[in-house]
């Protein structure tokens, strides 16, 4: 599992990313000499950086005016060379960014508001909604163009489920259907009931709002949440399946590497807990059909909600940004080169483009692409940039669920940690 960064932005000089870096003078053989250079990076794995360089040739082609360099590498990475291009002032013109980024990032001055190029048209917007764009939004400033959407999602194997419990779960099931079928799983086919429900900052607050409430207060000073009881009871409940060996240790996640490693496609378990656009991946990968539900509730509704899978912002250090904004643009609005992403960036943000690209998939394809329309249709929560600290806040949750899941701390000692810690941390905001 990744780990996050708690510092964004140390004081430090560094060079450009080195060993994942390269320019598209690799993919194209005209002369940049004479065309305005733009520098994008982003991180990912190895498909997502194969498409992306088909659609930056493909960019060039239609726009011979414009040279792109592009630098990539891994989640982990890709903070850790971004931040001391920052403190340099050399950051790219486009950057592939997070919401769990973007108000640092743009905090600290960083970023342009990318509100005048939609209100020139260089970026059309005619078939975005709104409400997506509000993902990107920090205040009345969108600093982060969403690239896709994602939903948090059970990826399952109904099949493994059925043969064991004679009928497949229902779409409005609960935490407790949910603990039923991975303790009755393991005890008839003797593997794992759940994957390890990672990470803890996507389906942690997602149980928080099945009960109401929220990870973060409204001003982002707080924990949003005044019931540890909350905390205690969403631990413990991994702790019931670990202790009867439903559920993997951290040892044994630790070592899942890629998705060839995974559980589910091992069929060492019959579900596990994702982001929608992982869904085509777990698919392909293990071979056989697998489904992709809501996780359990209750008050699913209003818990669900879509999120910007990933953004891209140009920095306010780009000599360029016009040029940038064109860039984004095709991106998000080009069905050819969209048609080459699939989807892997989360649902295209564009309606026309979404519908488009949906009816070149496969039925497995499809399968996401239902899922996020769905949600995006059932539920009004697009989920906004993290508070400021919000990344320091993530670093210790995933530090007490592994104290926890490792047994040196209890969940009650958890939680007290989490809040004490977290409100520490966010209070700064106040």
């Amino acid at each position: 599992m990744k780990k996050l960064l708690i510092s964004i932005l140390p004081l430090v000089v560094m060079l450009a990313f080195t060993g994942c870096s390269k320019s598209s003078s690799a993919i194209s053989s005209k002369n940049s000499e004479e065309k305005i250079t733009l520098r994008i990076a982003w991180w990912g794995e190895q498909p997502r950086h194969d498409y992306t360089l088909k659609v930056i040739k493909l960019f060039e082609e239609k726009n011979p005016d414009i040279h792109i360099e592009f630098e990539f590498s891994n989640w982990d990475d890709y903070w850790k060379r971004l931040a001391p291009m920052a403190a340099a002032n050399q950051l790219p013109d486009i950057i592939q960014m997070d919401l769990l980024y973007l108000k640092a990032y743009s905090k600290n001055n960083l970023l342009v508001d990318l509100t005048p190029y939609i209100e020139n048209n260089t970026i059309n917007t005619k078939y975005i909604d709104e409400k997506v764009l509000s993902g990107g939004r920090v205040g009345a400033q969108l600093y982060g163009f969403p690239l896709g959407l994602n939903a948090p999602a059970v990826i399952m194997d109904t099949n493994l489920v059925v043969s064991t419990t004679n009928q497949p779960p229902k779409q409005n099931w609960t935490w407790v259907d949910f603990e039923k079928i991975a303790l009755e799983v393991h005890r008839q086919k003797n593997i794992y009931g759940t994957n390890g429900m990672k990470p803890p900052e996507v389906f942690f607050p997602y149980f928080l709002r099945t009960n109401g409430k929220n990870l973060y207060n409204q001003e982002g000073t707080a924990l949003g949440y005044d019931d540890d009881q909350l905390f205690v009871d969403y631990f413990n409940r991994q702790l019931r399946l670990l202790d009867k060996d439903a559920f993997p240790r951290v040892d044994v996640t630790e070592q899942i590497k890629g998705i060839e490693d995974e559980l589910l496609v091992n069929k060492q378990s019959p579900m596990t807990w994702a982001y929608s656009n992982q869904y085509y991946g777990f698919s392909k990968s293990a071979g056989r059909p697998l489904e992709i539900m809501a996780p359990p509730g209750p008050n699913q509704q209003d818990s669900m909600s879509v999120r910007p899978s990933m953004l891209f912002s140009i920095t306010k250090s780009s000599k360029h940004q016009g040029e940038a904004a064109r860039f984004i643009n095709f991106f998000v609005n080009n069905i050819e080169a969209n048609q080459l992403i699939k989807g892997e960036r989360g649902v295209p943000v564009s309606s026309k483009v979404s519908v488009a690209v949906k009816n070149g998939l496969s039925t497995e394809e499809k399968k996401a692409f239902d899922y996020v329309f769905h949600v995006e249709k059932t539920s009004n929560h697009v989920e906004k940039a993290d508070p400021l600290g919000g990344i320091e806040v993530v670093n210790l949750l995933q530090d007490i669920s592994e104290q926890i899941l490792f047994k040196k701390i209890t969940p009650l000692q958890g939680a007290q940690k989490f809040r004490k810690e977290a409100d520490e941390i966010l209070q700064k905001n106040k």
